[in-house]
């Protein structure tokens, strides 16, 4: 099975060098890894190779490539236009040539979730590094699968095709043109795309690896990333303590950012417990040569089994009925606070906020015959206590 590490960090806390040193270490470990990577510049200098859409070989063992997000953006949007041929006909329109094609904000995400799941596909890797964008854009990036299907499973329903036979029918009762049949194609094939990627992102070999610089600012971003990490079930594996300075040095200048730079990551360790956190010194400069790269990370293991597992972080139920009559559902959500976190039921739905992220999660079916009646934060776990709707529930409980 191909593992897969994301890895993804505060912007300037050093991510793209420990993701490209993470995939040359795997390498030399005889590996078959692959690196991917949306930036240019800091993973061309320090694997000593330039980087395209096409993939390359900076190292024995090591594939890397710089995901091609404006061709992808040309190939995917000439490809839709192609499919709607006829809708432009009927509108009048005229398609756009591949020359006129301006690359959209945001096609990076989808490019590079295109590029995973073409990586798993493949099945020629033991391990895939992917080099995400900063920690607030990591979180939403991965969310992306989940939340596009659901909102393509409201908008479009797969039954509605059911009733195809009748459009013409009801388009002149209506009075108005029915949604053609093309369109219910494309949504199924992105359907069929995202949950690809999503079974990927959620697979038990892929965890998140959090890379940070220590330091007194940014704790209450870090947590943040945590929970929203664990809001939507991903598996932080490690967290990696970047660009330490040494400690004990003669210059009271360098030992004062020493001192409080170990404070910091004491702070850190405590933040994350039970998250293996790996330390990784300054070097006085960036990596220079895969030498330097490969080294950067001795000492920190290949493997780690992530915080959670698939199980806890999908929650689970605590039947408490004979004692308080109560169940209770236990959604892991370490990092999370109180003052930042938001709970909406509605129907058979469960809308969880955790700061600026927002997760809509599906109801057991056992709780959909219960109201809340509570919930609370407790060791980095939200408790929602739900009770028997009586007009629901069976009777001989």
């Amino acid at each position: 099975m191909t593992r897969t590490v994301l890895v993804t960090g505060p912007g300037g806390a050093g991510r793209t060098t420990v993701a490209a040193a993470t995939a040359l270490a795997a390498a030399r470990r005889q590996q078959r890894t692959l690196f991917l990577t949306l930036e240019s510049g800091v993973p061309e200098a320090v694997l000593g190779t330039p980087l395209s859409g096409e993939p390359v070989a900076p190292a024995p063992g090591l594939t890397a490539a710089r995901v091609d997000t404006a061709e992808h953006f040309r190939r995917e949007f000439l490809a839709f236009q192609e499919r709607a041929a006829a809708a432009f006909d009927l509108l009048g329109a005229t398609p756009l040539d591949e020359d006129e094609l301006i690359e959209l904000p945001g096609a990076e995400i989808f490019a590079l979730l295109h590029a995973l799941r073409a990586a798993h596909e493949a099945g020629s890797w033991d391990l895939v590094v992917v080099d995400l964008p900063p920690a607030d854009r990591a979180v939403r990036l991965l969310a992306l699968p989940e939340q596009v299907r659901r909102g393509l499973r409201r908008l479009l329903p797969a039954e509605r095709q059911a009733a195809r036979a009748l459009r013409p029918v009801l388009a002149q009762l209506a009075g108005v043109p029915m949604p053609a049949q093309k369109v219910y194609e494309t949504a199924a094939r992105w359907e069929n795309e995202l949950a690809a990627v999503q079974a990927v992102i959620e697979a038990p070999g892929t965890t998140v690896r959090l890379v940070v610089e220590p330091g007194p600012a940014g704790a209450a971003d870090l947590r943040a990333t945590r929970a929203g990490l664990a809001l939507f079930g991903h598996r932080l594996d490690a967290v990696v303590a970047n660009r330490l300075l040494p400690v004990g040095s003669a210059d009271p200048f360098l030992a004062g950012l020493s001192g409080r730079q170990q404070v910091a990551l004491k702070a850190l360790r405590e933040e994350f417990a039970g998250v293996p956190v790996h330390e990784v010194p300054h070097l006085g400069r960036d990596p220079q040569g895969q030498e330097e790269l490969a080294g950067l990370l001795d000492g920190v293991p290949d493997e780690n089994p992530g915080e959670s597992t698939a199980a806890d972080t999908a929650g689970t139920v605590e039947d408490r009925l004979a004692t308080d009559g109560l169940l209770v559902w236990r959604l892991p959500l370490p990092g999370a606070t109180r003052d930042a976190l938001g709970l909406v039921r509605r129907g058979d739905e469960l809308i969880v906020t955790v700061g600026p992220f927002r997760r809509i999660r599906t109801l057991p079916s056992v709780l959909r015959r219960c109201t809340v009646s509570g919930a609370g934060l407790r060791d980095g776990a939200l408790h929602v206590r739900f009770t028997p709707d009586p007009d629901l529930w069976p009777r001989d409980r």
